[in-house]
């Protein structure tokens, strides 16, 4: 039972932990624009979310956690985050410094990726509220 309640909530949190993911390789574009050789990166979001929930559904947290050696060590990375495959962006244009970033196109993903980040963020919250009456019955 407690497998279907937290199924929808687990599967949207990995899917805001990828859309965070995605925000700061995105950002890391957007900044480095004026880097001479600099590569725009992005990746497949559909398909790091599918490995993610197929990790989750094997029964694997995804990728093998690091070794903590003293309990001031943070954790590694999560595991959806783990799944991503960072590809990169062939260019619309070239470039005379070899930079394949187009602001338009960075600037474009980058409000397409918050705008589904908020809304994922405003779903999983409306779930655990939705929760949280059930449980207090107000």
């Amino acid at each position: 039972m407690s497998n279907s309640l937290f199924g929808s909530i687990d599967f949207n949190s990995r899917a805001l932990e990828l859309q965070a993911e995605r925000g700061r390789v995105l950002a890391s574009n957007i900044a480095n624009a004026d880097t001479p050789n600099y590569k725009a990166r992005d990746f497949n979001f559909q398909q790091a979310l599918g490995a993610a929930t197929a990790a989750t559904a094997a029964g694997r947290a995804g990728a093998i956690e690091p070794a903590r050696t003293s309990a001031a060590h943070l954790g590694g990375s999560s595991a959806a985050v783990s799944t991503v495959s960072l590809q990169y962006r062939a260019p619309l244009q070239s470039s005379v410094d070899g930079n394949s970033v187009d602001l338009d196109v960075e600037r474009a993903n980058f409000a397409e990726n918050s705008v589904r980040y908020e809304a994922t963020l405003r779903f999983l919250n409306g779930q655990i509220k939705q929760m949280m009456t059930a449980i207090n019955g107000q």
